[in-house]
C-alpha cells in the first residue's frame, strides 16, 4: 500500500543515521568511536535530578500548558536577562520537547510554500528538511575556513529576494564552531533593516559553549528584536539530551501561533523535566563550567592530533564542541577500495 508523498520531500537526518549505524556495529561486536550525535558525554548534574525526582515525589504528573508551565516561562525571562539583557515576558516564551521541535514549530508558522528561507553553510542537517517540511525553498549561502565559516552582510543581502521569509543560522555553530562577534551581527542586522518582512530564527543552543568571551545574541538590536525567534534549551549546556527540553523566545504573535501547532502534535513538554528545567536555569552553573573547560582541553587535544594529516585545513573552533575541517583536498581521489571521493 502506499504512503504518504510528503515522505519524499525530506531525508532521514544523517546523524540519527550514522548512531544507528553505529549502535548496530556495536552490538554485533564491533569496537567503534561514535562521532556522530553531537551531545555531551557527561552526566546531568545531581542538582537538576534532584529537582526532578523531587516533582516526582510531589506528583507534577499532569498535563502542563502547551506553552509550559508560567513559573518555568518566568524562568527561561530570568535566564534571558541575566545571560544575555535581553527583556522577554512569560507570555513571549513558548516550552517545547527539545529546541528541535521549537525551531519546527517556527518554520511552519512562518514558511508558506515557495517562500525563500536563507540558510549558511555549513549547516544542522535538521535545518533544511524542515524547511521542505513546510514547502520552502532553501537557499544556501556559503561561508569557508578562510572566513572562519561565517558569512558577511554583503553575502546576506545578495541572496535575499522578494520570496525571502526566513533567515536561520546558529552561532556558536553545529557543525563549525563558528561565533559571530557583536559587529558581525551589526552587520547582518543592518541588512535586516532594510528588509521588514524577514524573520530570523536564532539558534543559540550552544551559547554557554564559547571559548572566546561573552555570547552575542541578534536579539540585542531593538530594531530587530520583534522578528528574532530566539531557540534555546538544556541539552548542550546541562547535558540534559534525553530530557528534551528547549524553549524560543519571539513576539507573541510567533508565541501564540506556534502554541496552536503544537498544541496539535505533541501538545506540552514533559511535567518532570519542566520542574527539572527551572532548576538548570536559575541553579548552580559550576557544572556547566567544569564541563566547558573540559571541552576546551579537548578541543586543545584534537588540534594537536589533527594538524599533520595531509590535507585537512581545519581553523581552532571559537565555540561548540565540534570541529570541521576543509578536506576539499580530497575530492576526486580515490579510496583503497578504488572509490572517487565525491
Amino acid at each position: 500500500m502506499a504512503l504518504s508523498s510528503l515522505l519524499s520531500k525530506f531525508n532521514e537526518p544523517e546523524t540519527l543515521k550514522m548512531a544507528k549505524l553505529g549502535r548496530e556495529l556495536r552490538a554485533s561486536g564491533i569496537d567503534v568511536t561514535d562521532l556522530s550525535l553531537g551531545e555531551p558525554d557527561f552526566d546531568t548534574p545531581d542538582h537538576i535530578k534532584n529537582a526532578a525526582k523531587k516533582a516526582i515525589d510531589d506528583n507534577f504528573s499532569h498535563y502542563t500548558p502547551v506553552a509550559g508551565y508560567a513559573d518555568l516561562r518566568r524562568a527561561v525571562c530570568t535566564k534571558l536577562k541575566r545571560d544575555n539583557n535581553l527583556d522577554y515576558g512569560p507570555e513571549n516564551i513558548l516550552v517545547s520537547t527539545g529546541a528541535k521541535q521549537s525551531i519546527a514549530n517556527a518554520v511552519l508558522a512562518i514558511a508558506d510554500a515557495g517562500d525563500e528561507v536563507i540558510i549558511p553553510t555549513p549547516f544542522w542537517v535538521t535545518y533544511s528538511e524542515i524547511v521542505k517540511l513546510a514547502g520552502g525553498k532553501v537557499v544556501l549561502v556559503k561561508s569557508t575556513v578562510k572566513n572562519n565559516f561565517k558569512i558577511t552582510a554583503q553575502q546576506l543581502e545578495a541572496a535575499i529576494t522578494a520570496k525571502t521569509k526566513l533567515f536561520m543560522f546558529s552561532s556558536p555553530c553545529n557543525p563549525s564552531g563558528a561565533v559571530y562577534s557583536k559587529e558581525e551581527l551589526n552587520g547582518l542586522a543592518e541588512v535586516f533593516k532594510q528588509h521588514p518582512a524577514i524573520y530570523i530564527l536564532s539558534d543559540e543552543i550552544y551559547e554557554h559553549i564559547n571559548y572566546i568571551g561573552k555570547h552575542e545574541s541578534i536579539a540585542q538590536f531593538d530594531f530587530l528584536k520583534e522578528r528574532v525567534i530566539l531557540i534555546n534549551g538544556l541539552s548542550k549546556a546541562f547535558a540534559m539530551t534525553g530530557w528534551r527540553l528547549g524553549y524560543f523566545a519571539a513576539n507573541t504573535e510567533i508565541v501564540k501561533a506556534c502554541d496552536k501547532i503544537q498544541g496539535q502534535f505533541t501538545s506540552a513538554a514533559c511535567s518532570i523535566t519542566q520542574r527539572a528545567a527551572i532548576e538548570a536555569l536559575t541553579g548552580n552553573l559550576q557544572p556547566t563550567q567544569l564541563m566547558i573547560e573540559e571541552f576546551r582541553k579537548r578541543r586543545a587535544r584534537v588540534m594537536e592530533l589533527v594538524k599533520d594529516i595531509p590535507g585537512f585545513i581545519c581553523n581552532e573552533p571559537p565555540g561548540a564542541f565540534y570541529i570541521f575541517p576543509d578536506v576539499s583536498y580530497y575530492f576526486g581521489k580515490k579510496t583503497s577500495k578504488g572509490e572517487t571521493i565525491a
